[in-house]
C-alpha cells in the first residue's frame, strides 16, 4: 500500500507540474477587465490571501495563495477545489490537507479559492434563496487567473485539481475551458452528472449545504445537466494529464488511526458514513475510467482497493 500511495502521489505531482510542458492559457475577455485584487494580507512567508473583486458575483471573493520557497521566477498554477463543506476563510486544503507543507518545495502557485460549499464551483442559472447565484466558472476560468499571472508571475499554464465535489468541478471546468488547463486531477469525485443515479448525487450534495440543484443546472436531464457531464465532451481530454483516484470504501489502516471528534458521532457511523461516500465516488470513477479507456484517451489510474472518504487519504 506504501508503493502504491508513494506512485499516486508521483502522479498527481505530475498532474501539479503539467504546466511546465503544456499550452498557454486562452486570452480573456475585456468585458472582465473590472475584475480586481482589493486587498492583499500575507500570512505567512509562503501564504497571501487576496479579496478579488468579481463583476460576475458582484462581490468581492477571498482566495488563499500558496508560493515555494526561494523561487521568485515565473511559475505554473494550481488551482485547487475543496469539497462540499469548503471553508469560507481558508481552504479546507489547507486547513485538512495540509496543502502548506505538501507545496513548501513545489515551484508552482498554488491558488485556493473559499466559499464554495455546495456550488460544484459552476455558474448557477438561478438565484437560490440559500445559496444565492454564484457565477464560479467565470470567476475561475475568466476573472482570476489573469490576475494571478500578473501577481504572481504565471506562466501562463495552468492544471485545476479537485476533492469529492470539487473533483467533479475539475474535469466540468477542464473540458469547458480546455485551452485553460493542460492538467486535470479528481480525487474521490463523481465525475458524471446527467445520468440519474449521478443526478440524485448532485441533488443531495446541493441539499446537504442548504441549496435546490435545480437552481444551478436546471430540472433534471435539462441540457445544461448534460453540459457539465466531462463525459459527454471527452475529446476536450485529449493531450491533457489526468490523474484519476478513489477508494473503493473499504476500511483501511488510515480509518482505523483516525481521530473522531465525538460531536461527528461514534467511530462506527463516522466511518460507516465515510464508506458509503467513497463506495459512491468508485463507482463514478470507475465508469468514467472505462469511458476514458474506450475513447482511447491516456490517464493516470490512482484507484484504490481500499480507502474512505476522508481525508486522511486526500492528504
Amino acid at each position: 500500500m506504501a508503493v502504491n500511495k508513494f506512485r499516486g502521489l508521483t502522479a498527481l505531482v505530475g498532474v501539479v507540474a503539467t504546466a511546465i510542458l503544456g499550452a498557454p492559457a486562452v486570452a480573456h475577455a475585456d468585458r472582465h477587465q473590472a475584475a480586481r485584487i482589493t486587498k492583499l494580507s500575507d500570512i505567512g512567508p509562503l501564504r497571501t490571501d487576496i479579496w478579488v473583486y468579481s463583476p460576475s458575483n458582484h462581490k468581492k471573493m477571498k482566495v488563499n495563495v500558496l508560493t515555494p520557497a526561494n523561487s521568485s521566477g515565473p511559475r505554473s498554477v494550481v488551482y485547487m477545489l475543496d469539497g462540499a463543506d469548503a471553508g469560507d476563510e481558508v481552504s479546507d486544503w489547507i486547513t485538512k490537507g495540509r496543502a502548506g507543507r505538501f507545496f513548501a518545495d513545489k515551484n508552482v502557485t498554488v491558488v485556493l479559492p473559499t466559499g464554495g460549499k455546495g456550488s460544484f464551483y459552476t455558474n448557477w442559472r438561478n438565484r437560490d434563496p440559500n445559496l444565492g447565484k454564484p457565477q464560479w466558472e467565470t470567476f475561475l476560468t475568466e476573472e482570476l487567473p489573469p490576475l494571478i499571472d500578473k501577481k504572481f508571475n504565471g506562466t501562463g499554464r495552468n492544471a485545476v485539481v479537485g476533492l469529492s465535489m470539487g473533483g467533479q468541478a475539475a474535469l466540468a471546468l477542464a473540458v469547458r475551458a480546455p485551452r485553460l488547463y493542460t492538467g486535470v486531477a479528481s480525487l474521490s469525485g463523481c465525475p458524471e452528472v446527467y445520468a440519474p443515479a449521478n443526478q440524485a448525487y448532485v441533488h443531495t450534495t446541493v441539499a446537504n449545504a442548504g441549496g435546490n440543484a435545480i437552481n444551478m443546472w436546471g430540472p433534471p436531464r435539462s441540457p445544461a445537466w448534460k453540459a457539465h457531464d466531462p463525459a459527454t465532451r471527452l475529446d476536450e481530454l485529449r493531450g491533457k494529464n489526468i490523474y484519476l483516484s478513489s477508494g473503493s470504501g473499504l476500511v483501511g489502516p488510515m480509518d482505523l488511526l483516525r481521530k473522531i471528534d465525538p460531536e461527528e458521532g461514534t467511530r462506527q457511523s463516522v466511518t460507516a458514513s465515510s464508506s458509503a461516500l467513497e463506495m459512491g465516488a468508485w463507482r463514478c470513477s470507475i465508469n468514467f475510467a472505462l469511458e476514458m479507456r474506450n475513447a482511447d484517451i491516456p490517464f493516470t489510474d490512482g484507484l484504490r482497493l481500499v480507502g474512505t472518504h476522508y481525508w486522511g487519504y486526500w492528504e
